[in-house]
């Protein structure tokens, strides 16, 4: 399949996860363990790799697998980096508001490029580091509120402990997929290998953060597997396996094309999630929201499409070129 593909199938499934987690609600409240959802997602994806490993190993060829422990033992460190990075987000939302969080999370599409550059050694050209910029800069304007509103005015009036875990939280996030991208590219192992070991690891981790949070609350409610499926609809199961898709296109990606393609991808998921948000729950379009997906394209288009394309060379140089071409040699023999 195509990397441009499941970039567009991970830009819907992306955006129809908020939708869906919003449908998901009864009277504006969550019926069930919002805490739940990863965990499932995480053994769905778990299950679903592991029977391709399966079909793999009934092919002619084995996959190949290193399950050596000093290659084993990288694998924990993404879900690691993931837990410290949602702990880092709810800190962040004790000291600014949500809109501020929400537009400084679009940093997080800068620092990816710097880690980007710096980690996995992958050269931007000045057009391509622009078109990243430019892409922070719409989505950030697609979500900036009208004038005078008061989310507009306390924008820069939130403390500096809030902008201070802003920035790590981008950085975290960044941090994460460059490290999962650099990790399964790292080796030749099968795709779906590498993902039964990334997610048996997210699985444990949000076992356990089930097992903390009944252990935070003195098991007043009873043990986490008593309650697990409490208060799940269809649309909640939807919003499960739609995020455990949406972890599987992921890692796809990290395999095969780039962090820079998630980036966009994700980044045109939440364009589209307004937009589908304007007919689903009555949200009314802005002109920020209008010019900020204008400026996206723009940065789609500068960043994926040929140098030729987006730079037009003088008529001369065209001429001289097509002239160039059908110029032959002809060596002189020497009798």
């Amino acid at each position: 399949m195509k990397w441009y593909m499941v970039a567009a199938l991970l830009t819907i499934l992306t955006s129809s996860q908020g939708i869906l987690t919003t449908l998901s609600q009864t009277n504006g409240r969550y019926r069930y363990d919002y805490a739940t959802i990863p965990f499932l997602a995480e053994v769905f994806k778990l299950l679903v790799s592991s029977f391709f490993l399966w079909r793999e190993f009934q092919a002619s060829s084995p996959p190949r697998m290193t399950t050596e422990w000093r290659s084993v033992r990288l694998f924990p460190i993404p879900s690691i980096i993931y837990l410290v990075h949602n702990n880092v987000q709810f800190s962040t939302l004790t000291y600014v508001d949500p809109s501020t969080y929400q537009i400084m999370g679009n940093l997080k599409i800068v620092t990816t490029g710097i880690l980007f550059r710096l980690f996995l050694q992958r050269k931007l050209s000045n057009l391509q580091w622009m078109a990243i910029v430019l892409l922070a800069v719409g989505t950030t304007t697609s979500q900036v509120k009208g004038c005078g509103e008061a989310s507009c005015d306390s924008l820069f009036s939130a403390p500096v402990q809030g902008y201070m875990l802003g920035i790590l939280s981008a950085c975290l996030s960044a941090l994460a997929g460059v490290y999962t991208e650099y990790l399964m590219k790292k080796n030749s192992d099968s795709l779906y290998w590498q993902n039964v070991q990334l997610y048996t690891f997210g699985t444990i981790f949000n076992m356990a953060r089930l097992v903390w949070d009944d252990f935070r609350v003195g098991f007043d409610r009873g043990p986490w597997w008593q309650r697990l499926f409490n208060g799940y609809t269809i649309t909640t199961w939807l919003v499960v396996l739609n995020l455990g898709s949406t972890g599987l296109l992921v890692s796809w990606l990290m395999k095969y094309a780039d962090n820079i393609v998630k980036v966009y991808s994700t980044s045109m998921a939440m364009l589209l999630t307004m937009i589908l948000s304007v007919y689903l729950f009555t949200f009314k379009p802005t002109v920020q929201l209008f010019l900020g997906i204008v400026i996206c394209m723009i940065s789609l288009h500068m960043y994926f499409a040929p140098v030729h394309v987006l730079v037009d060379l003088p008529s001369t140089s065209k001429a001289a070129s097509s002239t160039l071409n059908e110029v032959t040699v002809e060596r002189p023999v020497k009798s």
